[in-house]
C-alpha cells in the first residue's frame, strides 16, 4: 500500500516566534519524507481549518492508509484546547494513527522518522528504507565512537612517543642468540612489509611498520605492522570453516609462523564495486573503453564508485615487470593453474568476500575490494595464505555516508593510506628521485591512527600498544626452529 500522510500544523505563531515557522517546519518534514523515506503524498492542512471540512478530508481517507500528524509548538497557548478537540475528532472518525509532535521539542529528521515509522507499519517500500536509515545510523555512530577513541590523548601520545622515539619496527634489529640446540639461524629475507625466516618446516613472518608505495619505503608507521599481522590471525580465524589457512601461531603482535606452501602464480581479486586508481583496476579499463573485464561483461553507462550487480573475481597474474588481469580461462589456458585448483580457489574467494563483506556491514564498513593469495602445502592442501582482509589488502569505505557521498558526485569516505602517496606525488617524483623528502611527522601519525581505527572497527577489540619489541621477536621465534 501507499503510505499517505496529512500535517495539521498552525498558520500563525505564538509568543516570540516566527510567524512562518510552524508551517515551514510543516512542509520541511514532507520534504524529508520524500526524500530520505519514499513517502511522496503528504498533504498539510491547519489546525483551525473548519470541521466539517477535516471531516471530509478523513472520510475521503478512510480507505486508504494514512497517518495524521497534529504538528504543536510545545508551548501552552489559546490554541491547546483547539488542539486537543482536533485530536479527539480524529481519533473518533478516523481509523488511522494520530500522533502529536513538537517541533520545538524534535528535529525535523527526528519527526519526519516517527512519522515514517508509523507509515512503515502497512507500506513494504518504506518499511525497508527506515530500517536501512536505522542501520546507517548506527553504523555512524560505531564509526563516530572509534574514531573518537583513536583520537584521544592516550593513543596520540603512544604514536607521537613511538615516532619521536623511533622505536618502529623495521626488522633490522632482529637478532638472533646461539641455538642452544645447534641449529642454525634461519636467514631473514626481506619482502617490501614482511620479512620471511624459513625454518624449514614453517615460515616466520614478521610484518613491520614499514610504509611502501612507488615502489620504495616512504616512512615508518609506528604500529602499522601490528595491526596488520593481528588483523589477517582475526580473518583467518573468522573464515576457517570457508578455507583453510596457513596460521600455526601468533607468538608476537608482529609475528605469524605458518605452514609452508607453494604460492599459485595468480592473485585472486575480487571487486564488488566500479572503482580503483591503478592500471590494474576495474574503473581505470572501463574508462579505457574495456567492456570484457578478466572475462566479465559490463554495462554501459556506469559510472566510478558504482556497486556492480555481483560480485567478480577478477584474478591478475605474478609477473616480474607487472601485473595483468587475467580471466578465469585464459589462467588456465595458459597454464598458470588446472581447472581444478582454480575453482577450489574462486569458489573459496568469493565465500571469503562474501562473509567479510557481512561482518564488515555489521561494523558500519564498506568492504569494496580486496586480494587474497592461495597455495598449496606438502600435502597438496589449497590454503588462503599471506594477509586476509587488512588495511593494505582491501580498501574500505564508511557505509553511512556512502550513498549521499556518491549520490552528489563525491569520493566516499575511507580509511586508508591514499593521503600519504598524494603527498609525495605533490612534493616530489617518487619513481625518478634518487632521494625523496621524509614525510611529515603528523601525516605519519594521523596514518597509524588510521591503522589503529580500523583494527577497532574491524574487530571491536581496544588496541593494545606494544611499544619497543622489535628485540622480542627473534625469541617469539626461536621456540618455533
Amino acid at each position: 500500500m501507499v503510505a499517505k500522510v496529512v500535517i495539521l500544523c498552525d498558520e500563525e505563531s505564538v509568543g516570540d516566534s516566527d510567524p512562518t515557522t510552524h508551517t515551514a517546519t510543516a512542509h520541511s518534514i514532507g520534504a524529508t519524507l520524500k526524500a530520505k523515506f519514499g513517502v511522496g503524498d503528504v498533504t498539510n492542512r491547519l489546525i483551525n481549518a473548519p470541521a466539517d471540512r477535516l471531516l471530509k478530508t478523513i472520510r475521503n481517507l478512510e480507505q486508504d492508509s494514512v497517518v495524521f500528524v497534529i504538528l504543536t509548538n510545545g508551548v501552552g497557548n489559546s490554541k491547546g484546547i483547539e488542539v486537543s478537540s482536533l485530536k479527539n475528532l480524529l481519533e473518533i472518525e478516523s481509523p488511522s494513527p494520530v500522533i502529536s509532535l513538537s517541533s520545538c521539542s524534535f528535529s525535523t529528521d527526528e519527526c519526519a522518522l516517527s512519522i515514517a515509522k508509523l507509515c512503515a507499519l502497512s507500506c513494504d517500500t518504506v518499511r525497508s528504507t527506515v530500517s536501512f536509515h536505522l542501520a546507517s545510523k548506527r553504523q555512524a555512530r560505531l564509526v563516530d565512537d572509534i574514531q573518537t577513541h583513536t583520537k584521544s590523548s592516550f593513543y596520540l601520545d603512544k604514536i607521537d612517543h613511538a615516532f619521536d622515539a623511533g622505536i618502529q619496527i623495521t626488522g633490522k634489529n632482529v637478532a638472533f642468540v646461539e641455538m642452544a640446540s645447534g641449529a642454525s639461524v634461519p636467514a631473514r629475507l626481506e619482502g617490501k612489509v614482511r620479512d620471511r625466516y624459513d625454518m624449514g618446516h614453517s615460515l616466520a613472518l614478521v610484518t613491520t611498520d614499514r610504509q611502501s608505495g612507488f615502489d620504495r619505503q616512504l616512512a615508518k608507521v609506528p604500529f602499522k605492522g601490528q595491526v596488520l599481522n593481528l588483523t589477517s590471525a582475526y580473518w583467518f580465524e573468522k573464515t576457517s570453516h570457508i578455507i583453510p589457512n596457513h596460521l600455526i601461531d601468533v607468538p608476537h603482535p608482529n609475528v605469524s609462523i605458518v605452514k609452508k606452501c607453494t604460492p599459485f602464480p595468480i592473485e585472486f581479486v575480487v571487486r564488488s564495486y566500479m572503482t580503483g586508481s591503478t592500471s590494474t583496476s576495474i574503473w581505470k579499463n572501463y574508462q579505457n573503453g574495456v567492456r570484457n573485464y578478466c572475462g566479465h561483461e559490463l554495462p554501459e553507462g556506469m559510472l566510478k564508485n558504482q556497486k556492480l550487480s555481483k560480485l567478480l573475481l577478477t584474478p591478475t597474474t605474478k609477473e616480474e615487470e607487472h601485473d595483468r588481469p587475467i580471466s578465469a580461462e585464459e589462467i588456465v589456458e595458459e597454464g598458470w593453474m588446472n581447472q581444478k585448483d582454480f575453482d577450489v580457489c574462486a569458489k573459496a574467494a568469493l565465500e571469503v568476500f562474501a562473509f567479510g563483506q557481512k561482518l564488515a556491514a555489521e561494523r558500519g564498513l564498506i568492504l569494496v575490494d580486496t586480494k587474497y593469495e592461495m597455495g598449496k602445502d606438502e600435502n597438496g592442501n589449497i590454503l588462503l595464505i599471506d594477509e586476509v582482509h587488512t588495511p593494505d589488502s582491501s580498501r574500505y569505505w564508511l557505509a553511512s555516508s556512502y550513498a549521499e557521498r556518491v549520490s552528489t558526485g563525491l569520493e566516499p569516505d575511507n580509511i586508508d593510506k591514499e593521503f600519504l602517496r598524494l603527498w609525495f606525488a605533490k612534493n616530489c617524483n617518487p619513481y625518478e628521485d634518487e632521494v625523496i623528502p621524509e614525510a611529515p611527522k603528523e601525516l605519519v601519525a594521523e596514518l597509524s591512527r588510521r591503522y589503529i581505527s580500523l583494527f577497532e572497527m574491524i574487530t571491536w577489540q581496544d588496541f593494545e600498544f606494544q611499544e619497543g619489541s622489535e628485540s622480542k621477536i627473534a625469541a617469539s621465534i626461536s621456540k618455533f626452529i
